[in-house]
């Protein structure tokens, strides 16, 4: 569903749906946005595997460089706070990404919201 907030074309991905996690995924993501004008995915963690938020992996790096290649910004919307707890360099991902303006880990939408508007 695209919804506009704060000026900016939101895709939320829906909540259910097959687990996301390879950079194959992302394409799929961005595909499924083709002709509408999103600029920005929005995709509940629930949809990504505990194995996504293992830096070790290295699934979280290539899914987000894919989406921010295709020139998306990227959201992801959740509680992630057992991953940042588990993993320092998790932990440095997200903050690190939140600084950014491609890569966002937000808790809700009021968070969300509140990112976009400052990013105007």
């Amino acid at each position: 569903m695209i919804d506009q907030r704060h000026g900016t074309g939101v895709w939320f991905v829906p909540s259910e749906g097959p687990e996301l996690s390879t950079e194959q995924d992302a394409v799929d993501l961005v595909g499924a946005t083709y002709g509408h004008a999103a600029d920005v995915l929005v995709v509940p963690v629930e949809r990504f595997p505990a194995r996504f938020f293992d830096m070790h992996a290295k699934l979280i790096g290539h899914f987000f460089s894919k989406i921010v290649q295709y020139g998306f910004r990227l959201v992801l919307l959740g509680d992630v706070r057992a991953h940042v707890e588990a993993s320092t360099a998790f932990r440095d991902v997200v903050r690190e990404s939140n600084r950014g303006r491609s890569v966002w880990f937000v808790a809700d939408l009021a968070e969300l919201d509140a990112r976009l508007a400052a990013a105007r």
